[in-house]
């Protein structure tokens, strides 16, 4: 029997504010540990949790950008379970009353776009943090991410593929980055994912039972992990065997999901309204002033970009992928106004090298008005583009700009027509079989000789003249 998937993603957003949900802790990231505490987040007797209102306007905003319905009233609940790094015995999150519903956002597939609704998407506080020791049977627990505000956005189970997995998850990642509410950071667990997958026989449209995966901190980690759920699950049915509803953990290692513990139900979180936190209103008024501070999102920028600049789509999809990296692109325009040349050396250049160095646009040593001043010099003739790509990896690596590298360098393209006419004489002397092979009609060897006047002149020879010259004495 031929089975087809059914994904749906949980996906844990930390929301940049300096202080925590429900006290005045620092969410700073790094400090030592349990410096970053107070009565509040270590849920001591007596203290009372006090709500962060730009929690629940970047929530708000989130909800804005992803087409949620925003409830006109939404509460708090407590979530019990007890763990260690839990210090309260339960977590404050929001049960049958989420802060917004009903929404959805497109992703690329192959078959072109497809709309993947999102259930809800609530508040809720983190919880702590436990670092087993390498070398002994002991925990340490650091309680600084505790109470740190979170957003979580469940989706509908309408992925198919563990690509179309991938796909939602970078463009929910695109998302709060552009509302600069969230720095996406996968590795440092500011945003997290869990999976839940089932597979079902292909035409049915009964769900099977589903699994949940966890510790999933990157895109490539997500899809492999359910790949490899895919496969395991699709063996058990093939041989008649029942999937256990339960939570799996990703083994990075070894490449394979592995049993965790049997899947909780909202029931056994014993679910009930918060007595300490009062419903939250929100008013259209609220929700239109929120509205108003809403940037420009990926989708809206990258169909501006292919209509305004005249991009391909694919160039356009690049240059949007980050908030960051569209503003860089469009400073370059403000010196140089021609997009194409300008996304082609961001996306060959400017790009490999960030990939190279596992950096961010924020971090180029190549500000916007440098890379202007390059392509400038290009269009002047001053250097050629051979030489421009070098003297963009040394701009990269040292943070000059263009004019004073070529300067020190001496790199400004030779122009003088005796002077290049006289490297070309050199090159028909040393060469006279290639000549009369050309001359004899393999016109292919024209770019030989090119190469071998611009390595005389180490690339500073305008290549215009060159063609010319050489041309005219073959």
């Amino acid at each position: 029997m031929e089975y087809e998937p059914v994904i749906g993603l949980e996906v844990h957003a930390q929301l940049l504010t300096r202080s925590k949900i429900f006290c005045g802790c620092s969410t700073t990231f790094g400090a030592s540990p349990n410096t970053h505490t107070c009565p509040v987040c270590l849920g001591m007797p007596g203290s009372l949790p006090v709500l962060n209102q730009q929690v629940v306007e970047f929530t708000m905003r989130m909800a804005l950008a992803t087409h949620c319905r925003i409830a006109p009233q939404s509460r708090f609940a407590r979530k019990n379970y007890f763990y260690p790094d839990l210090p309260k015995g339960y977590q404050i999150s929001q049960y049958e009353l989420p802060l917004a519903e009903n929404g959805w956002i497109e992703i690329e597939t192959e078959k072109g776009p497809r709309r993947i609704r999102i259930h809800r998407i609530h508040m809720e506080e983190d919880a702590g943090k436990l670092i087993h020791d390498e070398f002994q049977p002991t925990s340490h627990v650091d309680f600084n991410r505790t109470g740190v505000p979170l957003i979580e956005i469940v989706s509908e189970p309408d992925m198919q593929s563990p690509e179309q997995a991938a796909s939602y998850l970078k463009m929910i990642r695109e998302i709060l980055r552009y509302l600069e509410i969230c720095d996406g950071n996968m590795e440092e667990g500011s945003m997290r994912c869990d999976a839940n997958i089932s597979l079902r026989p292909v035409g049915t449209q009964k769900l099977g039972v589903k699994t949940e995966l966890k510790n999933m901190n990157s895109f490539r980690n997500v899809q492999r992990a359910l790949d490899f759920e895919i496969r395991r699950q699709g063996a058990l049915l093939e041989k008649g065997e029942a999937i256990a509803q339960e939570t799996r953990l990703w083994d990075v290692d070894r490449n394979v999901t592995i049993s965790m513990r049997g899947k909780e139900e909202a029931h056994d979180y014993r679910y009930f309204p918060d007595p300490d936190l009062v419903p939250i209103s929100i008013d259209e008024e609220w929700i239109e002033r929120v509205r108003k501070t809403l940037p420009e999102l990926p989708d809206s920028k990258r169909d501006r970009f292919a209509k305004d600049y005249d991009l391909p789509p694919s160039d356009s999809r690049v240059l949007t992928s980050s908030k960051s990296l569209a503003d860089y692109f469009e400073a370059v325009l403000k010196r140089y106004a021609q997009p194409k040349v300008v996304s082609n050396w961001i996306m060959s250049e400017l790009l490999r090298e960030l990939k190279r160095d596992e950096k961010e646009i924020e971090a180029c040593n190549v500000p916007p008005r440098h890379l202007a001043e390059l392509l400038e010099l290009m269009d002047k003739d001053i250097i050629s583009g051979k030489i421009a790509k070098s003297v963009f990896q040394e701009m990269y690596a040292t943070g000059k700009n263009a004019s004073l590298i070529v300067q020190e360098k001496e790199l400004k393209q030779v122009k003088d027509q005796g002077a290049i006419e006289s490297v070309i004489d050199e090159v028909l002397a040393e060469n006279p079989g290639e000549v009369e092979l050309f001359r004899g009609g393999k016109d292919k060897l024209f770019g030989f000789f090119v190469g071998q006047v611009m390595k005389k002149t180490k690339g500073k020879a305008n290549p215009k003249l060159v063609n010319e010259i050489l041309r005219a004495k073959l």
